[in-house]
């Protein structure tokens, strides 16, 4: 089995994994801050763009599930990302065809990072075109020595799993400004590329 953590619009290298048919998204597992689990990247005009969604911080915070996490709205988060989504994407391809599937998770407010993250993984397959359902735990999976545990993997930045076959690479909106960007949030490649 692959065990996997929740992502926030997942990176190209979470996709690849969490569609594997041993995969499973453990939402039973300890958050951990500043991961994947809420985190993900964009490619702007500068490179490289971090949008966090913002959870409520507390002392117990490194102990609390996933699913038991709650979102902060005491910041424009949503707000923020919407404009840096448009910004970045507004002149990609197929923005405008996946643009208003997206919208609603940037003006609903949710109370739990994994419904705002389940829900968002749902609509991206849908866009992606991904007929395969994704598995989930019911609680928090205690892994086997056979189990692949890519839990403590950061799924941000260059993909850096061993024995994988690279991204692949495409064009991407700054591509005569800015090299090339590997393994962004899945959007990235919806919007430049369309389905999987």
């Amino acid at each position: 089995m692959k065990i996997l953590p929740l992502a926030y619009l997942g990176s190209q290298e979470w996709w690849r994994e969490v569609l594997s048919p041993d995969a499973v998204v453990d939402v039973g597992e300890h958050y951990v801050k500043q991961t994947c689990r809420n985190r993900t990247e964009i490619a702007t005009a500068t490179g490289r763009m971090a949008l966090t969604a913002n959870v409520v911080k507390g002392a117990s915070i490194h102990k609390k599930a996933v699913k038991d996490m709650r979102l902060d709205y005491s910041k424009r988060w949503q707000h923020q990302h919407a404009v840096a989504l448009r910004s970045a994407y507004k002149s990609s391809p197929y923005y405008d065809y996946f643009a208003d599937r997206l919208e609603p998770f940037f003006t609903k407010k949710y109370d739990f990072l994994y419904d705002f993250n389940r829900e968002l993984v749902e609509v991206v397959r849908g866009i992606a075109g991904i007929t395969e359902p994704i598995r989930y735990s019911e609680h928090y999976i205690v892994a086997s020595p056979t189990d692949e545990d890519l839990r403590n993997h950061p799924f941000l930045g260059p993909a850096s799993l061993p024995n994988r076959p690279p991204l692949p690479t495409y064009w991407q909106v700054f591509s005569e400004r800015t090299p090339f960007e590997e393994n962004l949030s899945i959007v990235d490649y919806l919007f430049n590329e369309g389905q999987l």
